[in-house]
């Protein structure tokens, strides 16, 4: 397998190879935090399988060994890694995929940390667009 992807701008692309460890969604506070939003989706793969192709990002160490990597023009969140927790692997955000079916969730993580909604999103009322459209 081989997919690549980028940052909201452009500014940082990225390239990955071979088959992911995992594929999760995660509701972890800090996953919330960094990215705004109720839950993050992040696909590992080992760190020779994932190569820079454009630009440089960002680091923050988030919380302890969690490092997040993202984009320093528009702040797009693009990579993380907890080498002490997952030694090797580098977690891409699905979302920032050229291809956003190409990977989809195997499982919920951090569930203990989950938004009590979210349990039930699934169930809410869906619209092809926006409601004023």
């Amino acid at each position: 397998m081989e997919l690549e992807g980028g940052c909201h701008c452009g500014a940082v692309r990225y390239r990955v190879s071979g088959e992911p460890e995992h594929i999760a969604l995660c509701h972890c506070t800090d996953c919330r935090k960094s990215a705004g939003a109720p839950m993050v989706g992040w696909a590992a793969f080992a760190e020779a399988d994932v190569s820079h192709e454009q630009g440089e990002v960002t680091t923050f160490n988030s919380s302890g060994a969690t490092l997040r990597m993202f984009c320093p023009r528009r702040g797009s969140g693009v990579f993380s890694s907890n080498q002490e927790m997952l030694p090797g692997l580098v977690d891409i955000q699905v979302a920032t995929l050229d291809d956003l079916d190409a990977l989809a969730p195997q499982c919920h993580i951090q569930v203990a940390d989950r938004i009590g909604w979210m349990a039930q999103a699934h169930r809410l009322p869906e619209f092809e667009r926006f409601l004023g459209q």
